[in-house]
């Protein structure tokens, strides 16, 4: 394992190129659970400085890392090379959530060279990055990167912004441990 004092030059080329990542959090104390969530899309992860990532969070089965991110702030992102020379890594940090429903939400989103569609986001995770760490991967396998798939943009894109409200409101309200997560509905 290397540490590294900032996202720069190798570092961030390997980042910006990997098709998917990794984001984990977890609760405060001893109960709850961890959350490790599989990301991906291109052009919805942009390295917005030497100690600074932000990614884009789209409507889904839950809304974890929201929750988890509201209580303690704790956040990792994992990088794998599943093509060419093996390495793994990984940004600690802390960020916060910032939904589509704030007004600083239009500006993060600005920063974002190319995003997909962005109906259906629902907030920008911004992550202040204080521990930088890469590692072998030695026994990460090799896997042929095929495509992005499209059907969480289609799906979205059958829904009007007050069914994605409601959405929030009935599905994402609560996280698997009851915290709370879209408190404006």
């Amino acid at each position: 394992m290397k540490l590294h004092e900032r996202i720069d030059g190798r570092l961030r080329d390997f980042i910006e190129a990997q098709p998917m990542f990794f984001v984990a959090t977890a609760p405060n104390g001893p109960g709850g659970h961890v959350n490790v969530s599989p990301k991906g899309m291109g052009g919805t992860f942009v390295v917005l400085g030497e100690h600074r990532v932000a990614y884009l969070d789209y409507h889904g089965s839950g809304a974890e890392t929201t929750a988890h991110l509201s209580e303690n702030g704790r956040i990792t992102i994992m990088f794998c090379a599943f093509q060419g020379p093996p390495n793994i890594v990984r940004l600690y940090g802390h960020g916060r959530a910032v939904p589509i429903t704030s007004p600083e939400y239009a500006e993060l989103l600005s920063l974002f060279p190319a995003p997909p569609d962005t109906h259906g986001a629902r907030s920008v995770i911004d992550i202040e990055v204080d521990r930088i760490s890469d590692s072998c991967g030695y026994s990460v396998p090799l896997m042929a990167y095929e495509g992005d798939r499209d059907l969480l943009i289609r799906s979205h894109g059958r829904r009007s912004d007050t069914d994605l409200t409601e959405y929030r409101r009935v599905k994402n309200a609560v996280s698997i441990d009851g915290r709370p997560i879209f408190p404006e509905g």
